[in-house]
C-alpha cells in the first residue's frame, strides 16, 4: 500500500480536501480557511497546478485580480484514491 505523496503531504491534504468538499475557491478564502501563508500555500498550489491536479483561473472582481482554484477531474481522482488507501488502512487494522 503506497500513498502518493502528491496528496498524501500534509498541507496538500488539506487543500485537496478544501477543495474537493467547497470546489472552486478563490485563493484568499483558502488562506483564511486552512490558516496557512500565503507563501507556502502559493507554493503547493503551484506544485497541484504543474501535476494537473487544479484549475487556475484569474479574473477580475470589482476591478480587483481574483485567482480562483478548483480541482480538476484528475485532481478529484487523486484525492478520492488516497481516501480509499487509507479506509484500506484502517481497515486492515483490526486484522
Amino acid at each position: 500500500m503506497e500513498f502518493d505523496k502528491l496528496v498524501h503531504q500534509p498541507t496538500r491534504l488539506q487543500i485537496f480536501a478544501y477543495l474537493y468538499r467547497h470546489g472552486r475557491c478563490p485563493f484568499t478564502e483558502i488562506v483564511d480557511s486552512l490558516d496557512v501563508t500565503e507563501g507556502n500555500l502559493s507554493s503547493h498550489l503551484q506544485t497541484m497546478e504543474s501535476e494537473e491536479a487544479v484549475l487556475v483561473e484569474k479574473e477580475f472582481v470589482d476591478r480587483k485580480p481574483q485567482t480562483s482554484y478548483e480541482l480538476t477531474d484528475e485532481g478529484k481522482q487523486l484525492f478520492e484514491n488516497h481516501i480509499e488507501t487509507l479506509e484500506a488502512l484502517i481497515d486492515g487494522i483490526g486484522e
